[in-house]
């Protein structure tokens, strides 16, 4: 355990009208550095995770960070992506950092504003996160490529339409009592299956009620080292820290098995100790229902073809054998690209130190984060506790 994660922030995601990236970004930091209990001067090193590719005309973002206080002036600040991962790239590195020993305290900020882009822009913005020479042309923009994930899953496997809509009706649900949540609305499971006017198809077999929600929003840390923690308020400890990157297309690797997704989880558990029936809950990246359902596969709740059964059976629901995404998931949180894995992060520590409100997992002791970019490309998994 060389960091932890001692003070927070998170904005409502959602159409945050009157918002820039800029604003955005002031306020998180702020308030992250104001829950720590430190200034801007304590901190040694800042890092920005911000996707952008086109949803904002203000690039080179890092020195936005520096808006929220000019004594931040001097101190070096990078803005890290990784496509839907930027978030925990961001976080990781901050980790890195510290276990280097340049710093001790890393302020982690994830931002992105996406609701003032032309719908087809963000579609075309979002396919950016494929391979373009082979899956550019794909209909229907990054839905589009996890439909065809959806169809090849039910053409080996099934039809697993239902198992999608508990997943969809499930996080709704848990959404509902989170404030940050961009989504508020229990839809039910009837609603999530069946197609509608307003639940149509949109990708493959992949419904709305299938796909996460285009959104702005922010979030924001403080990671120190763990003897720096220890005299701070609260220290929530990286148990484990894993990033697996794999090829980005989709033609050189068993779309199926989401491989580096299997072997962050790996690499995290053998990294903690741990496995995967120790854990409280997990945060996992529902970008698509089809992805949480594969994601239940490759963190080892089930065989792969066999993941609808977890779903069906309610084992992740919140009162189920292992809880995940207790806070939504981007499915009624939403998915500001840069700030998706930071959001993860702050959320599972307000669980371990029981800030978590209505969306409290009772006795949460371990967490377990999986962010991740792209179709399974690049891969974070986090495993968190709290030590103080």
């Amino acid at each position: 355990m060389t960091a932890c994660i001692v003070g927070w922030s998170h904005l409502p995601f959602g159409k945050l009208e009157g918002e820039t990236v800029e604003s955005l970004i002031v306020k998180a930091a702020v308030g992250a550095l104001d829950h720590a209990g430190i200034g801007p001067e304590d901190v040694d090193e800042i890092v920005l995770g911000h996707f952008n590719a086109g949803f904002s005309p203000q690039d080179f973002t890092a020195s936005l960070v520096l808006q929220a206080s000019d004594a931040f002036r001097f101190k070096p600040a990078t803005r890290v992506e990784n496509a839907c991962a930027t978030g925990s790239a961001a976080v990781h590195q901050g980790i890195k950092t510290i276990r280097a020993g340049n710093a001790k305290v890393v302020l982690v900020v994830g931002v992105e504003k996406m609701t003032s882009t032309p719908g087809p822009e963000i579609g075309k913005n979002l396919l950016k996160a494929s391979y373009l020479p082979e899956e550019g042309e794909i209909p229907a923009g990054f839905a589009g490529v996890f439909g065809q994930i959806a169809a090849a899953y039910f053409q080996k496997y099934g039809d697993q339409s239902d198992a999608l809509a508990m997943i969809a009706a499930k996080n709704h649900k848990n959404g509902v009592n989170n404030p940050y949540a961009q989504m508020r609305k229990d839809l039910g499971y009837e609603f999530c299956r069946q197609e509608s006017e307003k639940n149509p198809f949109v990708a493959g077999p992949l419904k709305r009620t299938d796909c996460s929600l285009v959104s702005d929003g922010a979030a924001a840390l403080v990671l120190t080292d763990t003897q720096t923690a220890l005299k701070m308020k609260r220290a929530v400890a990286f148990r484990a820290a894993a990033h697996v990157q794999d090829f980005l297309p989709i033609s050189k690797r068993d779309i199926l098995l989401f491989e580096g997704c299997s072997e962050g989880w790996k690499r995290a558990l053998e990294q903690a100790g741990v496995t995967i029936d120790d854990l409280s809950f997990v945060e996992t990246h529902d970008c698509f229902t089809i992805a949480e359902l594969i994601e239940y596969e490759a963190m080892g709740l089930a065989k792969p073809g066999e993941g609808a059964r977890i779903a069906l059976e309610g084992q992740t629901a919140m009162n189920g054998r292992l809880p995940v995404n207790p806070s939504g998931g981007l499915k009624a949180k939403g998915h500001p690209i840069g700030a998706s894995g930071v959001s993860m992060h702050v959320l599972s520590s307000m669980q371990l130190t029981g800030e978590a409100g209505g969306i409290q997992v009772p006795g949460a002791k371990l967490a377990g984060i999986f962010n991740m970019g792209g179709a399974a490309v690049a891969n974070y998994v986090s495993v968190l506790e709290r030590i103080k």
